[in-house]
């Protein structure tokens, strides 16, 4: 799945989320590793886009950047490599569909980094990160959704025959620390759904997640 060896008590404790430490006497979780690999992802990337594209500025460089390093391409590619059967989760967590929540998956990325950095050096943890996104950069279409994925979203969708997305959005925790999670339905159905500390990253979020199941081939 990886192509390289994590130590195993590394590798537990990246997939370790915060309610399934909680429930487990405090045990050690996921969001210290989380930190260490988000940095690890953001140089890995600047790095590779400033080095690939010597022609593109750098207001582009930077918008290709937020688009590869979101939750919603870091929980693509989750799923892609089936990280959430594999994750550790509090049985709350469990029965509301954690190992399907974009912030949980993305998390998980972000840590499984972190462990690889701590593991087998900054190299093959920069190495992995490449692999990683490897499936995002083979999509042309991807960095002009990334831009204004709201509307890519509407337009892809409408050219299907699907109809107009509609959101939900539903907030959590403190006024001062706020989180967003937003759903998108097509024809009524939901098909994907995004996080973030604003109504309006939530709904790009999820927009950019909707798009890219729109965008999967049919088996």
């Amino acid at each position: 799945m990886l192509q390289l060896e994590i130590e195993p008590e590394l590798l537990t404790l990246a997939l370790t989320h915060r309610s399934y430490a909680y429930e487990n006497g405090g045990i050690g979780h996921n969001e210290r590793l989380e930190f260490l690999g988000d940095s690890i992802l953001g140089q890995a990337v600047t790095v590779m886009l400033y080095l690939e594209n010597p022609n593109v500025d750098e207001g582009e460089l930077a918008k290709r950047r937020a688009s590869l390093v979101s939750s919603a391409a870091l929980a693509e590619i989750a799923v892609h490599i089936e990280l959430g059967r594999y994750m550790l989760l509090g049985r709350g967590e469990e029965l509301t569909g954690g190992r399907e929540k974009q912030s949980i998956l993305a998390d998980a990325v972000e840590a499984i980094i972190g462990a690889a950095y701590l593991s087998v050096g900054p190299d093959a943890a920069t190495a992995l990160v490449l692999r990683l996104i490897s499936p995002l950069l083979a999509d042309p279409n991807r960095f002009g959704a990334a831009m204004d994925p709201k509307t890519s979203l509407q337009e892809l969708s409408t050219r299907l025959g699907k109809g107009l997305p509609q959101y939900r959005v539903t907030d959590s925790g403190p006024d001062h620390s706020k989180r967003f999670h937003a759903e998108v339905a097509l024809g009524g159905d939901a098909i994907a759904a995004g996080d973030g500390t604003s109504k309006k990253q939530a709904e790009m979020a999820a927009a950019l997640a909707a798009w890219a199941i729109l965008q999967r081939p049919k088996r």
